[in-house]
């Protein structure tokens, strides 16, 4: 079997006989045997902590779970500032959970709830925050500052929340390079290894802030704004 991984700006080839492995074994097998320079991250090697989160082929997976073919080409996440070989800085992509306001406030009163309720943003809760999605999207190419899937849906999983009272911060603070600023191109969905849809997430979170009297701004620029004279 021969693998290419992306080495910062040039490209290295391995041959190997290994086969029935994960691609976190085979760089392991490739670290340990024949390159120890080569640098990667890695965790619970069971699908649940995200830190191997990489691109083969030009589609983001998790490398304790993806089962490598020959010829794969392996990359780091994009958008993210490389560290060496595959390890990126994921600090900003992070950070914009903060941005997002992405966490429960204590003003809810309510302490349990119905299992039908639990339902509600389950799927959401189960976020790895592994940045598959993050690399995925390509409005960062244009708009760095871009809210993102990951946190939008982590907005939406407090904003969904029953027992949560107040959700005005939360919907004020995804306005502005945030939900309207998505394309909803759907490439976030197919690479989440945890099931979750943050496109869907984030046409709720809009359809919430149209409840709570907020408007795509895209929309009013596009004919004007209000004062634009036209007659209805």
């Amino acid at each position: 079997m021969k693998i290419d991984i992306k080495r910062d700006e040039q490209t290295v080839s391995y041959e190997l006989a290994c086969e029935d492995l994960t691609l976190l074994e085979l760089l392991t097998h490739i670290k340990t045997e024949i390159d120890s320079s080569l640098a990667f991250s890695s965790g619970c090697r069971s699908g649940v902590c995200g830190s191997c989160a990489m691109r083969v082929n030009g589609k983001e997976v998790l490398a304790c779970t993806y089962k490598p073919q020959d010829g794969d080409l392996i990359e780091p996440l994009r958008y993210a500032p490389l560290l060496r070989d595959l390890v990126v800085d994921m600090d900003k992509a992070l950070g914009f959970n903060k941005i997002a306001k992405a966490w429960g406030l204590p003003t809810s009163k309510i302490l349990n709830i119905s299992p039908k309720d639990a339902e509600i943003n389950e799927l959401q809760s189960d976020c790895i925050l592994c940045g598959a999605c993050y690399s995925a999207c390509p409005v960062y190419a244009v708009n760095p500052g871009f809210i993102g899937p990951f946190a939008l849906t982590r907005a939406w999983r407090y904003v969904s929340d029953v027992r949560e009272t107040d959700v005005t911060q939360t919907i004020a603070a995804v306005q502005t390079k945030g939900i309207y600023d998505c394309t909803l191109c759907n490439e976030c969905v197919p690479v989440c290894p945890q099931g979750i849809a943050p496109k869907q997430d984030i046409v709720m979170l809009r359809n919430k802030s149209g409840v709570m009297g907020y408007m795509d701004p895209n929309f009013a620029s596009s004919f004007g704004g209000f004062d634009s004279g036209f007659t209805f």
